[in-house]
């Protein structure tokens, strides 16, 4: 599923479907895991306020733990819709993206960021201006950007070949 969210049809699908299933917002959470060291974090930078309790309510669902358990830094939001992301200026959305990001890793400890919407496909380098400016050219670089889209197609290429 290419909707960065705890999306019904990822758990209905599996019934109706004999291969694998999985939905963006789910392959960006495992990748993220994958990728980080020990006690690091990641995070969620994402479009409107009201995907923050959302995606906070799917990663402790997602992982068994209360608000995301210790590796999860939270979710931080542009304050623009999907439509938006693509509707606005550039430099507006860059502005956000960056400010997002700074705000996500000012958290504390974050070594990697999802992008929470399949419409930030291409956005990675303003996630990474944003990790830099907050925490200089060497942390900055080493923070892992996780594109949803790309993760999810990656891990059903993954799970096909295995079965």
């Amino acid at each position: 599923m290419a909707c960065y969210s705890v999306h019904p049809l990822v758990s209905q699908l599996p019934s109706h479907f004999s291969g694998p299933v999985t939905g963006i917002f789910e392959a960006s959470v495992a990748a993220s895991l994958l990728l980080l060291a020990p006690a690091q974090k990641f995070g969620i930078v994402t479009t409107g306020a009201v995907w923050e309790p959302l995606l906070t309510a799917g990663v402790a669902d997602y992982l068994g733990a209360p608000g995301g358990g210790e590796r999860f830094a939270g979710v931080a939001t542009t304050g623009l819709s999907a439509v938006e992301l693509h509707d606005t200026a550039p430099e507006e959305v860059k502005r956000r993206m960056v400010e997002a990001t700074r705000g996500l890793v000012r958290k504390g400890n974050v070594g990697a960021v999802c992008l929470g919407c399949a419409g930030m496909v291409g956005m990675e380098e303003w996630v990474r201006e944003g990790c830099v400016s907050e925490l200089g050219e060497e942390e900055g670089a080493r923070v892992r950007i996780v594109d949803g889209v790309k993760a999810g197609v990656a891990l059903l290429e993954s799970l096909v070949k295995a079965n």
